[in-house]
């Protein structure tokens, strides 16, 4: 299947990836090399589990996750499968979440540090219980066969919405945090005299900012959405593989009920294509 503006496509899921991966080589750096390194032992090394893990999966995971039904060579697969893998990267995503939250409550309370004093503390949490709370809706609204698709239809823009916002959320609660700990942990020099980690651990914020603008572009173009199964079928069966860069606009990759008005515009954008001269 081809998909209008690939070569578009093609560059910013290309720099999306790069930004992506580059934060995550940016954020190891930062630990081990500025830091205290890795480690579980209620110490600061255990603390610095929390920024790599929210990079990795509550950033880059999550990330992927919204974007994977654009990916166009993935269309040939089955919408089952893609959904699959689409909660699949959240589920993971969502752990290594929980999992970063246990090593900053084990390292505070080892350290007799106060937990849930900072603004950063109180909208990760929340941004936390409400993703788990979106996996759990989006696994018994799309996953479950005796879901009604009148349900799924009317939760399809609550669920798109609160997917970008969440990710929204997690990137600015990422800098938030960043910004914090740099804060509390330069002191000669100061962070406000620009050391080397602090321009470093700067250049990360902006690359996670890259990197959610990007997978943003990329969810909310309408010409780079995963056409529905009906349209995939005809076009695999009946030849239609000549007018597929036209199918692209019409339909959303999420949606399980049959769309006719979907389906009539593209057939409008046939017939169209089919009146024009040679």
């Amino acid at each position: 299947m081809a998909m209008e503006n690939f070569k578009h496509f093609l560059v910013v899921l290309s720099v999306a990836a790069a930004a992506g991966l580059v934060s995550i080589i940016f954020v190891l750096r930062w630990v081990l090399h500025f830091r205290e390194g890795l480690a579980w032992d209620g110490g600061p090394a255990e603390f610095n589990w929390h920024p790599v893990l929210i990079v990795i999966g509550f950033i880059f995971l999550q990330g992927t996750a919204i974007i994977v039904y654009r990916i166009p060579w993935t269309w040939h697969r089955s919408k089952l499968m893609m959904k699959f893998i689409h909660a699949g990267l959240n589920l993971l995503a969502f752990i290594l979440a929980v999992i970063s939250m246990v090593a900053v409550f084990d390292f505070h309370n080892a350290a007799k540090i106060p937990n849930m004093y900072s603004l950063h503390s109180w909208v990760g949490l929340a941004a936390v219980i409400l993703y788990g709370l979106q996996l759990v809706l989006g696994v018994g609204m799309y996953l479950m066969p005796f879901t009604p698709a009148s349900w799924r239809a009317a939760f399809m823009p609550l669920h798109v919405y609160g997917g970008l916002f969440l990710f929204t959320s997690v990137i600015a609660v990422a800098l938030m945090g960043i910004t914090e700990k740099l804060i509390f942990s330069l002191s000669n020099p100061k962070y406000k005299d620009s050391p080397p980690e602090a321009i470093f651990v700067n250049v990360l914020g902006l690359l996670l900012v890259v990197f959610g603008a990007l997978i943003l572009w990329i969810a909310t173009r309408k010409s780079w959405k995963r056409p529905s199964e009906q349209i995939l079928h005809t076009l695999h069966t009946d030849g239609g593989v000549e007018d597929s860069s036209n199918v692209g606009p019409a339909l959303s990759e999420l949606s399980d009920v049959p769309d006719e008005e979907t389906c009539g515009d593209v057939r409008k954008r046939s017939c169209k294509l089919d009146d024009q001269p040679n």
